[in-house]
């Protein structure tokens, strides 16, 4: 009989304290509580993104009203028509490309550049950098940037000399490339 009623005070004893400090913490609680009211912040906030609205709908209102004073100027002027040619560009030709390399290579495949495989090429098209000329002017900075967006495993990567390479290959100094690449294994010397 002792076995049964020791059982009993076994299990009501836990409960009735745990339900006891239970409600002495709800009540220990909501004495501490304080209610904070950022009511103010709200307003001031709410005030700031209609500005910023205002704001957007005015250059909105710019931008459409802009290119029809601007679109006849273009027209008339005759250095529009004219590309800036800060490379000189030579026609692609695929022969001495493959005489210089050994291997058959297609116009703008940024594969070409020491040190870019087909991911990294694909991070550059994301970036719609997609020829060589558009490579050969992008600074190191951007070459890091679309570096760095791929993750940590292309952080590794040295794009110091992908710039000079895509030149030549824009040039079409296929030989002066594959020179280059000879003796700057990985980019270095």
């Amino acid at each position: 009989m002792d076995f049964e009623n020791m059982n009993i005070w076994c299990w009501l004893i836990p409960l009735l304290t745990g339900l006891i400090c239970g409600i002495i913490g709800y009540y220990w609680g909501k004495g501490n509580s304080e209610v904070i009211d950022n009511s103010a912040d709200l307003k001031v906030l709410e005030d700031k993104n209609a500005q910023l609205k205002a704001d957007l709908d005015a250059c909105n209102k710019k931008l459409t009203v802009a290119p029809a004073a601007v679109a006849p100027k273009k027209k008339a002027t005759p250095k529009a028509k004219v590309a800036p040619a800060s490379i000189a560009a030579a026609a692609f030709d695929a022969s001495a490309a493959k005489a210089a390399f050994g291997k058959r290579v297609k116009q703008d495949d940024l594969k070409v550049v020491e040190g870019i495989g087909p991911k990294i090429e694909g991070l550059f098209h994301n970036f719609d950098i997609k020829t060589w000329k558009a490579l050969s002017e992008a600074s190191v900075a951007k070459c890091q940037e679309v570096l760095n967006s791929g993750g940590e495993r292309y952080r590794i990567h040295d794009p110091a000399s992908w710039p000079l390479q895509a030149k030549m290959a824009y040039k079409g100094d296929w030989k002066k490339l594959a020179k280059w690449q000879d003796e700057h294994k990985g980019g270095k010397l």
